[in-house]
């Protein structure tokens, strides 16, 4: 063989080589890889070839899967009273993904969570049947918060204070699942373009400033510090408050409000932005802060176990900023869900229940696969006597105070209202915050709310926690009492 040929055959082997070493390469290092890319078509056949399992609430389930009438995939995901519960459920999309507790569970529902699989799947290699979500929603809770929020555009919060049981999970307004599980992309555009945003989960992954509803918080850290003795004693708090290196003053809505020196019962009775600007000046920002993220602030992974986003008590202010902190301005953000995790747990003797909206997993047997009921996390807030003194004065508030429109009767009702600023200088529609708890008179159960109105059709001048948010409270907490 001449010298041309032994080179040239040389050069053809190290290709083949080349070749077989690629192949190998691809085949079992790469292969998993490029299996579990998202944009692997056959994951999705695969995914949608069978039924899922069902997202469940008060026993029965209110998704579904349907056989469709054509294309490559065998199943497509149904809801039913989809916009009632899409702040629970979220979705399953051919095309878009999943979210919420769709998302969460994604593993569980379509069969491939390991926990599923018998021995003859191990040893088959074969896809499992899929488990269920057991979710801790009431429906009768859940709809009285969705039909009390109408064409407001807002979100409620109830959580059974204790056992950490969140009943419902409402955001306004809501769309409806089922409209883009088959990827439609004329669906999703409209969605996901509409300005109003239904499709963001306002009681979970939307902070906004909690206005006078975090007063609660600044009251709890003055009473546990032990700056202020009760709830019934006088403060050294001037009306107007001067704001420490400003020229401005810190006023009230009311300004014949008895505010100057107001106990802090008179105090969140009338709202009193002087008393809480200045208390949490006086407390410090490091205080205020140490106790708003007892409550559960500035948790990064705060998880339901959807991930709700953070709530933000911020750092490095002035004292000035301090002040208006103190009032839940600034740059204070929070969720409804975090603000009715600071009612319940006034309500529950000052211990926070974690709060979670899915009470088991289970296996296509109902085999329990894992129990968020079974001894939920416990954390003390607030000594039980500072919680008693707080749930007074809130009462106080209900009955005599800013917060009438949350009273009902068959039960002892206690609350805060909120109107927090929105916009430059306050020129956009203010947010309107209600916060409460209710006890039934008769069976001792208990419930804790939060509602926030971002915006309706009431004028300017009417926007108030009392007026927008409490009727809606009120009726969140007579349908958990009253089922």
């Amino acid at each position: 063989m001449n010298k041309t040929i032994r080179r040239a055959s040389v050069f053809a082997l190290l290709l083949v080589l080349a070749l077989l070493v690629r192949a190998t390469w691809v085949q079992f290092y790469e292969g998993q890889a490029l299996a579990d890319d998202k944009n692997n078509r056959r994951n999705v056949i695969e995914q949608y070839s069978e039924p899922l399992g069902d997202i469940v609430v008060g026993g029965e389930a209110v998704t579904g899967s349907a056989r469709t009438k054509s294309g490559d995939l065998g199943y497509k995901r149904t809801y039913k009273d989809g916009a009632l519960y899409a702040a629970v459920t979220g979705y399953s999309s051919q095309a878009f993904g999943a979210t919420q507790l769709e998302g969460v569970y994604q593993d569980l529902l379509d069969g491939t969570d390991p926990r599923l699989k018998s021995v003859l799947d191990t040893v088959t290699n074969g896809r499992s049947d899929p488990g269920d979500v057991i979710t801790t929603i009431d429906p009768g809770v859940q709809r009285a918060a969705y039909e009390a929020l109408g064409d407001k555009k807002g979100a409620a919060v109830a959580v059974d204070p204790a056992t950490g049981r969140i009943l419902a999970v409402v955001s306004t307004p809501s769309y409806d699942p089922s409209r883009i599980t088959t990827g439609d992309s004329e669906a999703w555009t409209r969605l996901t373009g509409d300005e109003d945003k239904p499709m963001t989960n306002r009681a979970l992954r939307q902070p906004l400033p909690p206005g006078s509803t975090f007063k609660l918080v600044v009251a709890a850290a003055a009473l546990e510090d032990g700056l202020v003795s009760s709830v019934d004693a006088p403060t050294d708090s001037p009306d107007p408050y001067p704001l420490p290196l400003s020229s401005r003053n810190l006023t009230n809505e009311n300004p014949d409000a008895p505010c100057a020196n107001a106990s802090l019962r008179v105090a969140l009775q009338y709202s009193c932005n002087n008393v809480f600007g200045k208390l949490a000046v006086d407390l410090g920002q490091d205080e205020v802060r140490a106790m708003a993220e007892r409550f559960g602030f500035n948790d990064a992974e705060q998880d339901v176990p959807v991930r709700a986003y953070e709530s933000v008590y911020p750092r490095d202010m002035d004292e000035a900023q301090t002040a208006l902190s103190g009032i839940g301005q600034f740059d204070v953000t929070a969720t409804p869900l975090q603000i009715a995790m600071v009612s319940a747990a006034l309500a529950n003797d000052g211990k926070l229940v974690a709060p979670h909206m899915v009470s088991r997993i289970t296996g296509q047997d109902g085999e329990v696969l894992e129990d968020y009921d079974d001894d939920p996390a416990v954390k003390e807030i607030v000594s039980p006597e500072t919680a008693e003194q707080l749930r007074s004065a809130m009462r106080t508030v209900v009955e005599e105070g800013t917060g009438t429109n949350a009273r009902f009767p068959g039960a002892t009702v206690g609350g805060k209202t909120g109107t927090a600023q929105h916009g430059e200088n306050n020129s956009k529609t203010p947010y309107a915050w209600f916060t409460s708890f209710a006890e039934s008179d008769t069976s001792g159960e208990k419930v804790a709310v939060a509602v926030v109105v971002e915006q309706s059709d009431a004028a300017r001048s009417e926007v108030s926690g009392n007026g927008l948010a409490a009727p809606v409270a009120k009726a969140v907490m007579r349908a958990a009492l009253e089922d």
